[in-house]
């Protein structure tokens, strides 16, 4: 498993509040749309990511992470997971200081390297799954 318990506690209740989820959209269909309203319903502020730039959730969109100009703590990861490791690069040179890849986003030598640079990391998990069994 990438990511125990106690290291999914510390993401999701220790490391700030700021969080960018990676291929959020306004298409209610998608699981980044639900997922980004439970992290606002438990006090997260989200930044969404998508090449539209569409402000979601009444929060200002960036195509990249680059854009953002402001820091964000914990990138939360949508897209498909030969994609997903230039977007945990992107995350570690932007400073964050999570890299949450969402349920069937996979990419083990991303998490490796992610690890080695000091953030912490999740893969294949779902906050909106894990936050309500913090308790």
């Amino acid at each position: 498993m990438y990511g125990d318990a106690a290291t999914v506690r510390k993401i999701l209740t220790g490391l700030g509040d700021t969080w960018a989820v990676v291929g959020l959209s306004n298409n209610e269909a998608r699981a980044a749309y639900g997922v980004a309203q439970v992290l606002q319903r438990f006090g997260k502020r989200i930044v969404p990511i998508h090449p539209k730039a569409e402000t979601v959730h009444g929060e200002q969109g960036y195509a990249s992470l680059a854009d953002i100009p402001f820091p964000v703590d914990v990138v939360d990861v949508f897209i498909n997971s030969e994609h997903a490791g230039g977007v945990a690069d992107q995350a570690v040179a932007a400073g964050a200081k999570a890299v949450w890849f969402q349920l069937g986003v996979i990419d083990e030598a991303a998490y490796e390297r992610t690890r080695a640079a000091g953030p912490e990391m999740v893969m294949d998990r779902c906050p909106a799954i894990e936050i309500p069994r913090l308790g």
